[in-house]
């Protein structure tokens, strides 16, 4: 931990590194400290800024993260819900200035990354015992049974209430922190550090499963089953690692069934959400409030109704269709794709789909686990969630986005002279076949 908080440079860097690592620690936690910690970073990148770093604001990079932010402003010109666009405005500014102020800071991101992340880890590892431990200490004071850990008292958003945090949105992060432990352990790292960082897993584990997100549940199968083999093995070992993988999977997926309440939250939920609008039902499904979606979205397909549209149509659409639950909670599509065609139209959802293919594309080529991790994060969350329209959704996108893409080394690298091709064969015909990210 204090090689942690301890790196070898002059003392803007420093500050500029603390901050980082304060918004990635605070990410957990209550909006006002990221914002606080925003702000700050921002001031002091102000402060120390250079004329030169200026022109580097240009790139396809920048633009990419900031992408969604410039919808909304478009949205934003032809819309008649004015306050509610300027509020999706003032909501997505984090989308515009976290490149910004990552290209204008001269901190080597990449020569910090793995301290940062493996900080935001052990952060999400202490958050995860702390609740349960919240849960063991509400068990004990009324008396409850242990098995009442598993009960929908426990589970879900009733688990990441002390902390204040949506389920899912929480759960983004930890799928981050543990992607991330994973690649340590493919590391030349020594047994008692690989048995403590396989503990945090097994933490990051318990509490996902513990939070009972459907759709990150996916996500995990996908990262253990595929990209882990995918980046960190190569020949037979990818094979092997991959069948144990899905056996281990199975019977993981078999035991947590075995829980009434687990059994409720990912089967029984899941095939409520994708039912048909009942009459006389206390909640509305998913798929019904989609259809109200696609009514509004037949009306203006190509430029949508503009930013800040989204929550006043839908209102009116679930009064008619006697979705009165949907209409008193003011819920919003819950699909982030959907939501783009709504408010933006099919120009929108372009932009956003080609934001989504950029990233992944670039993750993918070089086998970059933990950013891969998030991609997948975002684009299968955002068949269920309207990430962009909360806060902690927009940090993380912002964030991390910002972070993994400008910390990503996809230069090409220079042609091998001559006189040094038998070295450099050389020393390639030495490396292990466990290949290694960050």
């Amino acid at each position: 931990m204090k090689q942690l908080l301890q790196i070898n440079d002059n003392n803007i860097n420093k500050i500029s590194y603390f901050h980082i690592m304060l918004l990635m620690a605070s990410m957990p936690f209550d909006r006002f400290y990221s914002h606080i910690i925003l702000i700050s970073f921002i001031l002091h990148t102000l402060i120390n800024i250079r004329k030169e770093k200026l022109r580097l604001m240009f790139n396809i990079k920048t633009l990419v993260i900031q992408s969604v932010f410039f919808v909304s402003v478009i949205a934003t010109l032809y819309t008649t819900y004015r306050p509610g666009a300027f509020g999706e405005l003032g909501l997505r500014v984090p989308v515009l200035l976290f490149p910004l102020v990552f290209l204008f800071n001269d901190l080597d991101l990449k020569k910090y990354r793995p301290k940062l992340l493996l900080t935001f880890s052990f952060v999400c590892t202490a958050t995860i015992v702390y609740l349960y431990a919240n849960a063991a200490i509400a068990i004990r004071y009324y008396h409850l049974p242990f098995k009442t850990l598993f009960s929908p008292a426990f589970t879900n958003h009733n688990f990441s209430a002390p902390i204040d945090m949506h389920a899912t949105f929480f759960s983004l992060q930890l799928v981050i922190a543990l992607s991330y432990l994973l690649t340590l352990l493919f590391k030349p790292l020594t047994y008692a550090t690989k048995a403590f960082y396989s503990f945090c897993i097994c933490i990051l584990l318990l509490g996902l499963v513990q939070l009972s997100s459907k759709s990150i549940l996916i996500v995990l199968f996908l990262l253990v089953n595929i990209v882990v083999p995918y980046c960190l093995l190569l020949g037979k070992n990818k094979i092997r690692f991959a069948l144990v993988a899905l056996l281990l999977s199975c019977i993981a997926f078999t035991v947590i069934l075995n829980v009434s309440s687990f059994k409720e939250r990912y089967l029984t939920s899941l095939k409520d959400d994708l039912s048909k609008a009942t009459p006389g039902e206390s909640t509305d499904s998913r798929w019904a409030r989609w259809h109200v979606v696609a009514d509004l979205i037949k009306q203006k397909p190509l430029v949508g109704h503009g930013s800040g549209s989204e929550i006043p149509l839908l209102q009116d659409g679930f009064y008619n269709a006697h979705m009165y639950h949907s209409f008193l909670v003011g819920l919003n599509s819950h699909n982030q794709y959907l939501s783009f065609l709504v408010k933006s139209g099919i120009w929108g959802l372009l932009i956003y789909l080609l934001t989504l293919g950029y990233g992944l594309k670039i993750s993918l080529k070089t086998k970059d686990l933990v950013f891969i991790s998030f991609m997948m994060l975002v684009v299968i969350v955002s068949l269920s969630e309207n990430m962009l329209d909360a806060d902690k959704g927009v940090m993380f996108y912002s964030l991390f986005f910002s972070f993994f893409l400008l910390t990503n080394n996809t230069e090409i690298k220079k042609p091998i002279e001559a006189n040094k091709e038998s070295e450099y064969l050389s020393k390639v015909a030495t490396n292990s076949l466990v290949v290694t990210s960050y």
